[in-house]
This record gives structure tokens, sequence and C-alpha cells, in this order.
């Protein structure tokens, strides 16, 4: 029995190393492609500069007045149980109005 609590512990022990390396060398095979990803968009930003301009988006086409109002009263109801400042209110309701 002594034996088999050894093989047991043994195996658990390489176990656990073995998940502990692995998840070392993904985290740093991640963190090498994200450098390289941020390395080539530093790179193309310069060129990206001289680029043309990107056209200007479409205007929004124009919202009905339902929709208008029932996203008004969304945004009454969350005013009211708290999740919104008065702050926070104006300035969604003046985006939705438009002014």
């Amino acid at each position: 029995m002594p034996g088999l609590l050894r093989g047991v512990a043994r195996t658990a022990v390489v176990a656990g190393t073995a998940t502990a390396v692995s998840n070392r060398v993904s985290r740093r095979q991640a963190g090498r492609w994200a450098q390289q990803d941020y390395e080539r968009s530093a790179a193309a930003a310069p060129q990206q500069a001289y680029a043309a301009p990107p056209p200007a988006p479409a205007p929004p086409a124009a919202e009905s007045m339902d929709a208008k109002i029932s996203q008004l009263k969304e945004l009454g109801q969350l005013k009211e149980q708290g999740v919104l400042t008065e702050a926070e209110f104006e300035a969604q309701k003046s985006r939705i109005l438009g002014s």
C-alpha cells in the first residue's frame, strides 16, 4: 500500500509541474504574439497616415418617433432605478433627441 500511495503522489506532482510549465509557456507565447502584433501595427501606422482618408460615414437614417419615445422611457426607468445620474440622463436624452 505505501508503494501505491507513493506512486499516486509522484504522478500528482509530475502532472502539477507539467501543468504549471505548460501554462507558463502559453502565457509567454501569447505575450510574444501580442508584442509582434503591436510592432506590426506600430510599423503600419506611419504608412496609413499618408493613405487617403476614409470616406465619411453616411448620415444615420431618421429614427421613427416611436423608437425615440421607447428609448426615452427606458432612460427614465434607468434614472428612477438609480442606474443613471441626472447628468448621464440629460446627456443620453440629448443624444437621442439629436439636440
